[in-house]
């Protein structure tokens, strides 16, 4: 089973901007689509952005378009999410997890697995 280290949180001013990173240990790590996450206090953890294996493709919720981006670069294992444009409603723990594959949405989190710990994004007003 693949499993994931995320890290690249911290506390950053409105405006701001921060790059996570996932590193991925197990199996391939190519094979997988990759999906980002964040979860505030009190809320459902809620789908951020995804990637396809080639990194050919990417989704995004509606919340982060155009101020997100999800990349990956499979020769080192790791996907990445660089946050441009940080608002106090992007404050949460931000997870990444591999994408199996099957019927259910691709949003839908019970589709991935391999979640790592989390890393806490705290964006000030």
């Amino acid at each position: 089973q693949v499993q994931m280290v995320e890290s690249g949180g911290r506390l950053v001013q409105a405006g701001g901007s921060l790059r996570l990173s996932c590193v991925a240990s197990g199996r391939t790590f190519s094979n997988y689509a990759m999906g980002w996450f964040r979860q505030a206090p009190g809320k459902e953890r809620e789908f951020v952005a995804s990637i396809t294996w080639t990194g050919g493709r990417t989704f995004y919720d509606d919340s982060v378009k155009g101020r997100f981006t999800i990349s990956r670069d499979n020769a080192k294992n790791t996907a990445y999410l660089q946050m441009n444009s940080l608002k106090p409603e992007d404050t949460a723990v931000y997870y990444c997890a591999a994408d199996r594959g099957g019927t259910l949405y691709y949003t839908d989190r019970r589709r991935y697995e391999g979640w790592g710990q989390g890393t806490q994004v705290t964006v000030s007003s």
